[in-house]
């Protein structure tokens, strides 16, 4: 797993591409996250970020010449808030094969006012009912969807759906399955869950390093009942058992491990 760095994408291939545009190759390097993308100087109108370990879409400066980002074979499970004040220009978001799971996530994406091509291919999200009549419904001026053409004739028919009462029902289930959280952020308060410091650091790491989207849920899951990995449900902390929270440390460090 390699940090982007300045110098990362000073020394990165740049080419002008068959559409005659200026890209910038950070392919397969197993970037983490997006970052220090103000070192581009904003000279790019395509950023191929595919083959990385990116799991959610931001981390953007102000880059108001970049039209396309290709993030094909990522992790990404959440897009950022509000990227139409630092990509306000993007035209293009290749997505496949990745790991956003429901139509809910999809939301930010409509805030981009120039976006006509998205590709959502490989996707749990790309399974679910009405998936293409929701992102027909929620960017009125996306074109292409998994490359194919979105038609006016499909537009109405979800302009129909999702202004009918049945729709709007639909609109609410929907966005209660949104995501509510970054993997390894928004951490129950410990005044609620009897967490101390030392456990909501052991459970932050667990989340970022969770191997799948199914482990992450399932960490969350465990939180909001209490419960720390590998740890029977949480009783409040007294002076009285430090040798038992030794113990009870030991057991999450293994199933952490695992």
């Amino acid at each position: 797993m390699v940090k982007l760095t300045t110098e990362l994408i000073q020394n990165s291939m740049q080419y002008m591409n068959p559409c005659r545009d200026r890209e910038l190759d950070l392919r397969g390097y197993k970037i983490p996250q997006i970052e220090n993308l103000g070192a581009t100087l904003d000279q790019f109108d395509t950023i191929d970020f595919s083959d990385n370990d990116i799991r959610k879409l931001d981390g953007f400066p102000l880059l108001k010449r970049l039209k396309c980002i290709l993030l094909n074979n990522n992790r990404i499970v959440r897009i950022g808030e509000n990227l139409e004040h630092y990509i306000p220009n993007l035209e293009s978001v290749i997505l496949t094969n990745n790991n956003i799971s429901e139509l809910g996530d999809l939301d930010p994406l409509s805030t981009l006012p120039k976006l006509r091509t998205l590709s959502l291919m490989h996707n749990p999200v790309a399974n679910k009912n009405h998936y293409r009549a929701y992102v027909a419904f929620k960017m009125p001026e996306l074109r292409l969807l998994d490359f194919r053409k979105i038609k006016q004739k499909e537009r109405d028919e979800a302009n129909a759906l999702f202004k009918s009462r049945k729709g709007k029902e639909i609109q609410r289930e929907i966005a209660k399955k949104a995501k509510t959280f970054v993997p390894g952020g928004n951490m129950p308060d410990p005044k609620v869950t009897n967490l101390t410091p030392q456990e909501i650091h052991k459970i932050r790491e667990a989340i970022k390093n969770a191997s799948s989207l199914q482990e992450v849920e399932r960490l969350t899951r465990m939180l909001q009942s209490g419960q720390i990995p590998g740890q029977k449900p949480l009783q409040p902390v007294t002076q009285t058992n430090g040798q038992q929270d030794e113990d009870e440390e030991m057991d999450t460090d293994q199933a952490n491990g695992q």
